[in-house]
């Protein structure tokens, strides 16, 4: 090191005190804005055509009923019933092939002390259902057009449509892995189904899959004398993956002395947490590293 430094000193010793002082010429460079063809913003096609955007202020200002409830605030999973309060199942429905399988196969992992299909320590998102049991706070910003739900865990974002909108045609929706989400008032209840999901690496509970099929519809109501509890009634249908209807039932508590911060998922720290594939495979390594040294 001292060796290089010694050379760069040198080689900048070596230039002549006027080219040191002269500034740096900078080359031109031409700029070229080429403007979309109008034929290219006909083919833009809004994600629901003919609906107008939900912080449109045309929209935002339209007459509509008020709505009966508001969620507006920062909420969090109830943890008093326990660590089994994350899960949606037991009971679970009964599964076809590859949801039995998951249980097996976690169950046998859990078993040996292994990770088993840790997609969320991987970053991939945990998606719907899956990011309401996270333990991290979650910010509902409810407008007349829609509630923004955004998570403290990787900031992943939710919209509610709540403008009377359908659902975007399904041979040219992209899924998600929180899906798209479409509510209306029930009384005091509001009724959301969501739909359109991104399957790749998206499980429920112990890695159980879900198909292109998989359809949420969750019934949301307020109690408590300040509406300080939010209680969501799951109903997650399948065909694919399995027979009827999977129900359950989750509280949240409004945390009035919570903020959303910027969190994000970096991959390569992950390979120093315990419990994911990356940090078993790099304590692995490690091991493997401490048994060669003293094999030395």
């Amino acid at each position: 090191m001292r060796r290089l430094t010694g050379f760069l000193l040198a080689a900048a010793l070596a230039v002549p005190a006027a080219a040191q002082d002269a500034p740096l010429e900078q080359p031109e460079v031409e700029r070229v804005y080429t403007p979309i063809p109008a034929e290219r913003l006909d083919q833009m096609v809004p994600k629901h055509p003919g609906y107008l955007g939900a912080l449109a202020p045309a929209n935002l200002n339209a007459e509509r009923p008020p709505a009966p409830i508001d969620l507006t605030g920062t909420w969090f999973v109830d943890l008093s019933e326990g660590f089994l309060h994350f899960l949606f199942g037991p009971p679970y429905p009964r599964f076809g092939p590859e949801g039995v399988e998951a249980l097996i196969d976690s169950a046998a992992a859990r078993e040996a002390g292994e990770t088993y299909r840790d997609s969320i320590g991987q970053c991939y998102p945990p998606g719907m259902p899956m990011i309401m049991t996270r333990v991290w706070p979650h910010a509902f910003i409810q407008l007349p057009t829609a509630i923004y739900m955004i998570s403290g865990f990787n900031n992943s974002v939710r919209t509610i449509f709540l403008d009377g909108r359908e659902f975007s045609n399904a041979d040219i929706v992209v899924p998600s892995y929180n899906g798209e989400s479409i509510g209306h008032f029930e009384g005091d209840t509001l009724v959301v189904e969501t739909r359109y999901f991104e399957t790749d690496n998206h499980w429920i509970d112990y890695g159980i899959p879900i198909s292109d099929e998989f359809r949420i519809i969750e019934r949301i109501t307020l109690s408590g004398d300040d509406n300080e509890v939010m209680e969501i009634e799951y109903i997650m249908t399948d065909p694919q993956m399995w027979e009827g209807e999977w129900r359950s039932t989750k509280r949240f508590t409004r945390q009035d002395y919570t903020d959303i911060n910027e969190a994000n998922c970096i991959l390569a720290y992950n390979a120093n947490l315990p419990g994911t594939d990356l940090g078993s495979e790099a304590a692995e390594e490690r091991g493997q590293s401490n048994l060669v040294g003293e094999d030395e």
